[in-house]
């Protein structure tokens, strides 16, 4: 068997979860990494509020894995609630990447250097299949969202802003 071609493909493989890879042409020049995932897999007919973004989050200790639809802003109270912590702030990429493996625009869920507290927001359940990133810029990967909850130890939560 060929080696899985990112650490979140490899884990979404041993862990037995069905899922499908969607590539899409990543501009290099574009830093909203999240709405050009919504743009590329909306012209494949997926709507927005199934695709989500993987932001790394500081807590007062350590870094927390939030999980919400690409065009949506995260409230950063709403999930340290959720985590059950006073309060968080956005990760500095340096610190993101070092814990997940992964750069930013890319972090996946799945496969991630360190097992992080994980929020996804509760919108997730209403679909039979979410997108996020395989963990490649312009790689997603469709999953259903029991499956992400569960690979990721995730809580749900309305933590959008």
């Amino acid at each position: 068997m060929a080696a899985a071609a990112t650490p979140g493909i490899a884990a979404l493989v041993k862990a037995g979860v069905p899922h499908e890879i969607v590539k899409f042409d990543h501009d290099p020049r574009e830093s909203s990494f999240g709405v050009e995932a919504v743009h590329a897999l909306g012209r494949a007919g997926v709507v927005p509020e199934q695709i989500y973004k993987t932001l790394i989050i500081a807590v007062p200790d350590g870094l927390a894995v939030a999980m919400v639809p690409a065009a949506s802003k995260l409230s950063l109270k709403a999930a340290a609630a959720a985590l059950g912590v006073a309060r968080s702030e956005m990760a500095e990429p340096v610190a993101a990447q070092r814990a997940t493996g992964y750069v930013v625009g890319a972090v996946s869920p799945f496969g991630q250097r360190k097992r992080l507290p994980a929020v996804i927001d509760a919108g997730a359940l209403a679909f039979d299949l979410v997108y996020c990133s395989a963990g490649r810029r312009g790689w997603d990967v469709a999953v259903a969202p029991q499956d992400l909850i569960r690979l990721t130890g995730a809580v749900t939560a309305d933590i959008r802003a």
